[in-house]
C-alpha cells in the first residue's frame, strides 16, 4: 500500500508538471505549429510514448490534417490526413469522445496510415485518442500510441491527454480568433486603400497616387463651403484645373467661373480688369465695362499668381475682400458682389510677409484653406497615366493613333520634370508631332540625342541667353571658380511654399555643410547631373560623390 501510494503521488506530480509546462509552451508564441510540436515533445518525455499526433479540422469542417507530430518520418507524415468518421481518429472527432485501442494490430478500424503497426516489431501497441475542443466545437484530435502495459493501464493517459487537449483547444481557438481578426484587418486595410485610390475623382484631373488622392479629398471637403481657398505649388502643377474642380463641386457650379492671371498685367490694367471702369475713366475708355468681380457674381473668381501683385494694389484688393464691395475705376457707386475667391501662387508668401513685400492681413484673408499641390516628381505613379491622357488628346485633335511603348514610358518616369505637368504635356505633344511612326519609343524623345529643351532652359549660361543662336550645353563642363572665390550672385525664383531654387546654380567657398551641399549641386548642374563628370570636376572619386549626394539628401535629376 505504501509503494502504491508513492506511485500515485509520483504520477500526480508528473501530470501536474506536464500540464504546467505545456500551458507555458502554448502561451509563449503565436506560431501554432511550433507550440504544438513542443507540447508533444513534453508529453513524449513524461509519458514515454512512441508516437504522438495532433490533427486539426480545416475550414470545410470535415477534413482533418496533421499539424504536429513526434516520432514520424517525412514519408509517414504524408499519411496524416483523415475525414470525419474515418478510422479511429475520424470517429474520435465525430463523436467527441475519447477512444482507447489496447492492441492496434487487432483493430480493423485502425487505418495504419502512419505505419504504427509496421513499427511495432512484435510489441503490443496501444492507442489513445482524445478530442480537442474549443468551447462547444470539436477542433481536432490528440493521439498517442505506446507499448501496452507500460505505466499501468490507459486510464491515467486518457485523463492527462484530455487535460492537455483542453489546453490545446483553447490555444487553437485563440489563434484562430487572432488570425481571423488579422485577416479582417488586412482585408479592411486593402479595401480602404483601394477606396482611397478610387473614391475621390475630379473631372479632367488625372491622379491615382496617394499624394493626389489627398488633394482630391481636400477638394471634396472644401468645395461645398464658401471659404476662400489658396492653392500652393510649383508652376505647372495644375492649380487652375484644381480651381475649376472646386467650382464644379461647389453650390456655385451653375454660376460663372472667371479667371485672371495677376502677373500678366500692370497695376493699372489689373485694377481695371478686376473692378471694371466707367466711360471716360481714362483714355480709350469709350464705355462702361464690368470687371472680373462683377462677371463672377454668384460664381467663383480664380486669381492666379496672387503673390505677384504690387503692395499698393494689395491694399485695394484687401478692402474688396473685407467689405465685399468696390467701385469701378472712374466711378463713385459702390457695387456689392457675392463671389467665392480661389487664389493660387508658386511663391513663398510666408517669406514675403516676413520681408514686408506682402501684406500680412491680406495673407490671412486669402489663406483660409490651403491646398498644396505636389510636384510631378513627387507623384511619379501618375506619370504613365498623364502621358497616356495627353497622347490620347493629341490623337483626337490630330486624327492619329499613336501609342507609347515601354521604353518611352521609362523615359517619362526617369525625368526630373522641373516644369511639372505642363512640361510633360509639352514634351508629349512635341515628341508625338515629330515622331515618324505611330509607336513612340525611347529614341523618339529629344533627350535621347541631347536636344532636350529642359536641359537648355536649366543649364544655359547668361551669355547664351542673349545670343540669337540656341546653344545646347556642352558635353564638357567648365571648370569651377576657385574655392576661395565669392559665389556669383544670381537671381532666384521661388517655386513653392517651401523651396527656393537658384537659377542657375551658385558657386561658393565655405567648408560648412551648407556650403558643401551647394558646391555639390553646382557641380551636378554643370555636368548635366552626371555623377561621374561631377566627381571629376570636384576632384573626388565617383564613390565619394555618391556618398556626398546621399549625405546631403540631394536628389539626382534625370532629363
Amino acid at each position: 500500500m505504501l509503494a502504491s501510494g508513492i506511485d500515485l503521488n509520483a504520477r500526480a506530480n508528473v501530470e501536474l508538471v506536464t500540464v504546467y509546462e505545456i500551458s507555458k509552451i502554448l502561451s509563449s508564441s503565436l506560431d501554432l505549429s511550433k507550440t504544438l510540436r513542443e507540447a508533444l515533445n513534453v508529453l513524449a518525455h513524461h509519458l514515454d510514448f512512441r508516437r504522438g499526433m495532433i490533427v486539426l479540422v480545416e475550414e470545410d469542417g470535415e477534413t482533418l490534417t496533421l499539424q504536429a507530430a513526434v516520432g514520424l518520418s517525412a514519408a509517414e507524415w504524408m499519411g496524416g490526413r483523415y475525414q470525419a468518421g474515418e478510422g479511429i481518429i475520424g470517429r474520435v472527432f465525430s463523436s467527441g469522445t475519447p477512444m482507447v485501442i489496447p492492441d492496434i494490430s487487432n483493430e480493423p478500424l485502425f487505418l495504419n496510415r502512419t505505419g504504427s503497426v509496421d513499427e511495432a516489431r512484435g510489441e503490443t501497441i496501444g492507442f489513445v485518442g482524445v478530442p480537442i475542443r474549443g468551447g462547444s466545437e470539436t477542433l481536432g484530435v490528440l493521439s498517442i500510441d505506446r507499448a501496452a502495459g507500460l505505466n499501468g493501464g490507459f486510464g491515467n493517459d486518457v485523463r492527462l491527454l484530455s487535460m492537455v487537449a483542453n489546453l490545446v483547444g483553447q490555444s487553437v481557438a485563440l489563434r484562430r480568433v487572432v488570425s481571423d481578426e488579422h485577416e479582417r484587418l488586412l482585408t479592411q486595410s486593402k479595401r480602404v486603400r483601394r477606396e482611397t485610390r478610387t473614391r475621390f475623382k475630379l473631372d479632367n484631373v488625372v491622379g491615382s497616387s496617394r499624394r493626389m488622392q489627398e488633394v482630391f479629398a481636400e477638394v471634396h471637403q472644401v468645395a461645398p463651403s464658401r471659404s476662400t481657398v489658396l492653392l500652393r505649388g510649383e508652376s505647372g502643377t495644375g492649380k487652375e484645373v484644381i480651381a475649376r474642380a472646386i467650382h464644379e463641386l461647389s453650390t456655385r457650379k451653375a454660376g460663372p467661373f472667371i479667371k485672371l492671371n495677376c502677373a500678366a498685367l500692370s497695376e493699372s490694367l489689373l485694377e481695371s480688369e478686376l473692378f471694371g471702369h466707367e466711360k471716360g475713366a481714362f483714355t480709350g475708355a469709350s464705355g462702361d465695362r464690368k470687371g472680373r468681380f462683377e462677371l463672377a457674381d454668384g460664381g467663383t473668381l480664380f486669381l492666379d499668381e496672387i503673390g505677384d501683385i504690387s503692395p499698393s494694389f494689395q491694399t485695394k484688393l484687401l478692402r474688396v475682400l473685407q467689405e465685399r464691395e468696390f467701385e469701378r475705376v472712374g466711378g463713385s457707386k459702390s457695387i456689392k458682389v457675392d463671389v467665392r475667391l480661389v487664389c493660387a501662387t508658386n511663391r513663398n508668401l510666408e517669406k514675403m510677409v516676413a520681408a514686408g513685400t506682402f501684406r500680412a492681413d491680406l495673407y490671412f484673408r486669402i489663406n483660409v484653406v490651403s491646398i498644396f499641390l505636389p510636384a510631378l516628381r513627387e507623384r511619379r505613379d501618375d506619370i504613365p497615366a498623364l502621358a497616356r491622357h495627353f497622347l490620347e488628346r493629341f490623337n483626337r485633335e490630330n486624327g492619329r493613333q499613336m501609342v507609347l511603348d515601354a521604353g518611352g514610358e521609362q523615359v517619362m518616369l526617369q525625368c526630373y520634370w522641373p516644369g511639372n505637368v505642363r512640361e510633360l504635356e509639352n514634351c508629349i505633344e512635341r515628341t508625338a508631332t515629330m515622331a515618324h511612326q505611330d509607336t513612340i519609343g525611347h529614341d523618339d524623345f529629344p533627350c535621347s540625342v541631347n536636344r532636350c529643351l529642359t536641359q537648355v532652359l536649366h543649364f544655359m549660361k547668361k551669355d547664351d541667353a542673349v545670343s540669337p543662336v540656341l546653344n545646347l550645353p556642352s558635353a564638357e563642363p567648365v571648370a569651377p571658380p576657385p574655392a576661395s572665390a565669392a559665389p556669383p550672385m544670381e537671381d532666384t525664383h521661388e517655386v513653392d511654399a517651401d523651396v527656393t531654387v537658384a537659377a542657375p546654380a551658385r558657386q561658393f567657398g565655405s567648408d560648412k555643410p551648407h556650403g558643401e551641399r551647394e558646391r555639390l549641386i553646382w557641380a551636378m548642374e554643370q555636368c548635366g547631373w552626371v555623377q561621374a563628370k561631377a566627381a571629376r570636376l570636384l576632384n573626388i572619386t565617383p564613390r565619394q560623390m555618391g556618398y556626398a549626394l546621399q549625405k546631403y539628401n540631394i536628389e539626382v535629376r534625370r532629363f
